[in-house]
């Protein structure tokens, strides 16, 4: 189960301030104290101060939340569509994945460390099934990118996405918008504040509903799922989530404020369009851009959990945080976090109607955080000391069910061929799943197999991993100033005690039991026979970072940056058979060694006249680069372990380079006319392999997951005051992006064609903004494009492709007070 994006290049304030239009549509109405003008610069707080994001010596881009509404961006995958080197896979909450300059953070194992970090006002919420939240209400997005050992909590290995949202403010205020388009999508936010200067309040809602955009006539009479299934079920890739948050503030006497924030998100959406290319709808064919025939199972509820293909997904998070100045030049901060999380997402990995690969996620998990820093600030001298502990547990259970029939008769594992030619013999030679024209035979397998006694013989069996990771750091950043120079030196301290679990429920096949072959697993993962296995280890680590940045002139500057990222071993723990003087299931761990890399970049920043802009450089060297394998046939670990076909299995690949350029510009030709143009280059390739890999985990000159190695983007923002109160907006864009592979190793089948998306947003607004109607399209000319394809499906041989959204559209209304 992976999810993709189609996202591909970005645009940064420090290029533009704001820019173009997504479709989706966001609330436009400022609500308090909405700021700053078109074209000032965006204030950061990536190195834990407030500074210019044009005085950073990190290759950093933004979106204030002024931006957000104006081009109508709302998701993380359309935010990654204005920000070079970051894409972003959001075909479902549950499962999506994180890519910054080609390093993917997708994996919904509880045992695997995720690469890049995903704050949520400043506190680390990356772990994959619970990092997804709504961008509603928010004040900016950060996007640093590199190895940020001192600046983030939890080292983030190659970046780190920041997210803070509006914080309450004294005066009363209010917004709310609504929009309807195509699919019957409908959204609506709302924001209430005000207070006093001492205490105020922030409360803020989102709700958003749109139909699947790919129909599917699972379960509907007269089809293949309609007889074997019976489940009628919803269109695919729809969306239905709700999220609120209360924010207070308190602004003591003595100086500072203390902020405490709690959100709720929920998810309901349907299920996601994993769609066969091998095995049609009834009527239908197997383009990934036609209707698809997900059936699921007729068990669904009592074995996977819910009753029909979706997602049932719950978010909890609160936060406090203390800011707190010690006279002139010293500043004391405290930031304490809890967030806990509850997934379950249904999906059928066969992409078809039989019932063959019915699975399920159920992802629980909840972590506590806390750090205290005392920053410095001076002429000659500025710097931050602290430290840090976080802890998280969670578990990733994967529930299947099936017919036993069905999967013997379309699995391609070489141990089935006898009894799959059986099947083929008694069906006059046909295929024993399908073929053209005759079509499906594998729901004729069960009765054939049990001579009639049995249409279908169910089956079912779950695993499950589980984590616990508990972190404590230390660190200290100094920056010291020689007039046009600035010199940085970053050190973190880690330490870090992590354990992993494992249990497997695994009967045996009523088939193979039958031919006289007992306790033979269908997935051929061992039963743990009622056992939770547990491994522990501990490690550390020193990352440090050095920068520099030098101002040629009061407009430019030029900034140089080395640093390490790390990304934690894995306890891969699994179970075995026994071997030789032992009984029962033995548990089966191997180490995946951490994953280096240093990383070196430089780059200019500049702004004069009308014009604004960038250009950077990077080049990263990985050592134990750290990959995910759904493996193909049936093979062994490094230690001699079986591995059964069709699991996700972490892989040290061994080395790895990543060489870079990144390219923002903006140019205001008047007051109402804005151009801008985006470009990156990542040319990134797995090395040789680590010593002693065995050749199936050998990727040698393969490229990222889900990286292109062109990407851009351009635009023009247009503005218009039309008097007495009334003005214009309309804002055309087009992205780009060059060819990706969505597996490793690479495989021409499982990959997108470069391709371009247009998209418009345009307007207008009425008593000096205080209302707005407005209309949107994204992917205007309706282009047919792939996010993702390969998937668990693709190990049991029918592949799954899934396809991008449609032309989206509608119109908007926006409203302050």
């Amino acid at each position: 189960m992976r999810f993709t994006s189609h996202a591909a290049i970005a645009i940064s304030l420090a290029a533009f301030g704001s820019a173009a239009a997504q479709a989706q549509a966001a609330d436009p109405a400022a609500d308090g104290a909405e700021s700053a003008a078109i074209d000032s610069e965006i204030v950061v707080t990536a190195q834990k101060r407030a500074e210019s994001i044009s005085d950073v010596p990190l290759t950093v881009s933004a979106l204030s939340g002024e931006a957000l509404k104006e081009i109508g961006v709302d998701e993380f995958d359309e935010v990654a569509a204005y920000i070079p080197g970051l894409i972003v896979q959001e075909q479902s909450p549950n499962n999506p994945g994180f890519v910054i300059r080609g390093i993917t953070s997708d994996s919904g194992s509880a045992q695997i460390a995720p690469r890049v970090s995903i704050y949520y006002n400043g506190v680390d919420v990356s772990r994959s099934r619970g990092s997804y939240f709504d961008l509603f209400d928010i004040e900016r997005i950060e996007v640093v990118k590199g190895p940020q050992a001192t600046l983030f909590g939890t080292a983030s290995t190659i970046g780190a996405i920041s997210v803070i949202t509006n914080r309450p403010t004294p005066e009363e205020s209010a917004s709310a918008s609504v929009s309807y388009g195509n699919f019957n999508a409908v959204q609506a936010n709302a924001v209430v504040n005000g207070g006093t200067e001492f205490i105020s309040g922030r409360l803020a809602a989102v709700y958003k509903y749109r139909d699947g955009y790919v129909r599917n006539i699972g379960g509907q009479p007269g089809t293949v799922s309609g007889n074997q299934v019976g489940i009628e079920q919803d269109d695919l890739n729809g969306v239905n989530q709700f999220g609120l948050r209360g924010s207070i503030r308190v602004n003591p006497a003595a100086g500072g404020h203390i902020d405490f924030i709690a959100t709720y998100e929920q998810q309901r959406n349907p299920g996601t369009a994993f769609k066969s290319g091998t095995l049609p709808p009834t009527g239908g064919d197997t383009s990934p851009y036609s209707f698809a025939e997900l059936g699921g199972s007729p068990f669904s509820e009592s074995v996977l959990g819910l009753p029909k293909l979706g997602l049932n997904r719950e978010v909890y998070d609160a936060n406090l945080s203390i800011e707190f100045p010690i006279g002139d030049a010293w500043q004391l901060d405290s930031i304490t976090g809890y967030r806990k999380f509850d997934s379950l997402e249904v999906f059928d990995a066969d992409g078809s109607g039989l019932f063959f690969l019915e699975f399920a996620e159920d992802a629980k998990g909840q972590q506590m955080s806390h750090e205290t820093r005392i920053s410095y600030d001076s002429d000659r001298f500025r710097g931050f000391a602290g430290f840090n502990i976080f802890h998280e547990e969670g578990t990733q259970g994967v529930p299947f069910s099936t017919d036993e029939g069905t999967y013997i008769a379309c699995a391609p594992f070489p141990a089935f061929a006898p009894v799959q030619a059986v099947l083929s013999g008694a069906q006059g030679g046909a295929n024993p799943c399908y073929s053209a024209p005759a079509g499906y035979t594998a729901p004729n397998a069960s009765a054939i197999l049990t001579r009639g006694a049995a249409s279908i013989i169910p089956y079912s069996s779950v695993f499950e991993n589980g984590g616990k990771n508990t972190s404590y750091s230390v660190f200290a950043d100094g920056t010291a100033i020689f007039g046009l120079l600035e010199l940085t030196a970053g050190l973190r301290y880690l330490y870090e005690e992590r354990q992993s679990t494992y249990f497997s429920r695994q009967p045996g096949s009523q088939v193979f039991a039958g031919l006289g072959v007992p306790g033979v697993s269908l997935l051929g993962a061992v039963d743990t026979a009622g056992q939770t296995f547990r491994a522990s280890d501990d490690f550390d680590a020193f990352l440090p970072r050095f920068n520099a940045l030098y101002r040629v002139t009061r407009d430019v500057n030029v900034y140089a940056t080395i640093s390490k990222g790390r990304r934690s071993p894995v306890l891969n723990l699994t179970a075995r058979g026994p071997r030789a003087g032992e009984t029962g299931p033995q548990p089966s761990l191997t180490i995946v060694d951490a994953e280096t890399v240093w990383n070196y970049e430089g780059g200019i920043k500049g702004s004069f006249g009308g014009f604004t802009g960038s250009i950077g450089a990077f080049y990263q060297d990985y050592s134990n680069f750290q990959t995910s394998l759904i493996t193909q046939q049936d093979t062994v670990d490094q230690n001699g372990n079986p591995i059964p076909a069709g699991t996700v299995i972490p892989v040290n690949a061994g080395q790895a380079t990543n060489f870079g350029i990144e390219v923002e510009t903006s140019y205001r030709v008047s007051r109402a006319l804005r151009l801008f143009a985006n470009y990156a280059y990542i040319d990134a390739k797995i090395g040789e392999p680590a010593e002693g890999t065995a050749s199936q985990f050998s990727f040698q000159d393969s490229r990222f997951r889900l990286t292109p190695e062109h990407s851009a983007s351009g635009g023009i923002e247009f503005n218009a005051d039309l008097g007495g109160g009334t003005a214009i907006f309309f804002t055309p864009t087009a992205t780009y992006q060059s060819r990706v592979f969505f597996e490793v190793p690479n495989d021409p089948s499982t990959s997108q064609d470069g391709y371009v998306l247009v998209n418009l947003r345009g307007g207008v607004t009425f008593d000096d903004g205080r209302y707005e109607i407005s209309g949107f399209a994204r992917n205007l000319l309706d282009k047919e494009y792939l996010i993702d394809a390969g998937n668990t499906g693709g190990s049991f041989g029918t592949t799954t492709y899934i396809a991008g959204e449609p032309r989206l559209y509608g119109i908007q209304l926006a409203a302050r007070f």
